[in-house]
């Protein structure tokens, strides 16, 4: 929910005046797009430190683990999803008419 937040805030907005609000930090769309893999890529380290940290003995909170594996599926599954809808709004102007 967070990367949602996330790119949501580095969305422009026109305000009343037609002028459009930037946050300072954006980097345009490749650099939400690189932040959005690292935070995936950052769910499926976590993920795999969290059960090899189980599987050597260090920690005994199997729901930990559990729930670890399933943030990073789930956040796997929305990038891919929001990656499929960038590829259909693609398609779609470009099948656009002049």
């Amino acid at each position: 929910m967070d990367a949602i937040r996330s790119i949501q805030d580095r969305i422009q907005f026109p305000d009343l005046n037609g002028s459009t609000k930037k946050s300072e930090e954006t980097e345009g769309f490749g650099g939400i797009l690189k932040q959005a893999i690292s935070q995936v890529a950052g769910q499926q380290q976590q993920a795999e430190a969290s059960m090899n940290s189980f599987l050597r003995g260090e920690s005994e909170e199997v729901h930990q683990v559990a729930l670890d594996a399933q943030r990073a599926e789930l956040s796997l599954e929305m990038f891919l999803q929001m990656r499929n809808k960038v590829v259909q709004a693609y398609q779609e102007v470009m099948r656009m008419q002049l």
